[in-house]
This record gives C-alpha cells, structure tokens and sequence, in this order.
C-alpha cells in the first residue's frame, strides 16, 4: 500500500509539471489592454514634435532619445514608428555616422 502512495503520488507530481509547462497556471493578459493602456505619442505633426541630432560613432536612435529625455516614455517599437515616420527613407538599423536625423520629441 505504501509503495502504490508513493506511485500516485509520483504520477500526480509528473503531471503537474507537464501541465505547468505545456498549458501554465498563470492567466495570459490581454494584448489589447496593455496596448490601450499606453498612451497614444503618434507623430501627428511633424513640424511641432521633433527635433534635429547629428548621429556620432556608437549612437542609435534608442542612446540618442535617451540621452535627450532620460529614461524613454514610451515603448521602442512606438520610438521605431516614429523615427520612420519623421525620417521615411531612413531604417532605424540604417542610420549613418555624421548624418542629420530628426527624432521625436515627446515632452
């Protein structure tokens, strides 16, 4: 009898870490509530929100916001979005050494 506890209670223990690991016991979040939550830093018009910021060696458009604003208000991906829309033939992963961009300005 003891032997067969001790079976069960091993099967038991398998199975919850299967199920830990293939399904989780924590809830997903909603992606769309955590979008809703962030507010909305659209560039909507580019001559008031930018500002001009010639590219050193080492810089990227993240150190370069940073380095103007601190710690980044708003996400990367939306910094991403909003670097192209003010620079539109100009990758993020593309930028030059020497070269003049505009950067959003979220103050």
């Amino acid at each position: 009898m003891k032997r067969f506890s001790i079976l069960l209670l091993c099967f038991f223990i398998c199975y919850i870490i299967y199920y830990d690991l293939k399904v989780g016991t924590l809830p997903v979040m909603n992606k769309t509530a955590i979008e809703s939550s962030v507010p909305d830093t659209n560039i909507k018009d580019k001559q008031a929100l930018y500002y001009e910021h010639t590219v050193k060696q080492g810089d990227t458009v993240l150190t370069i916001t940073e380095k103007y604003h601190g710690t980044l208000p708003i996400s990367i991906d939306q910094l991403v979005k909003d670097f192209e829309k003010l620079n539109p033939d100009v990758k993020v992963e593309e930028i030059q050494v020497g070269t003049s961009y505009f950067f959003p300005d979220y103050k």
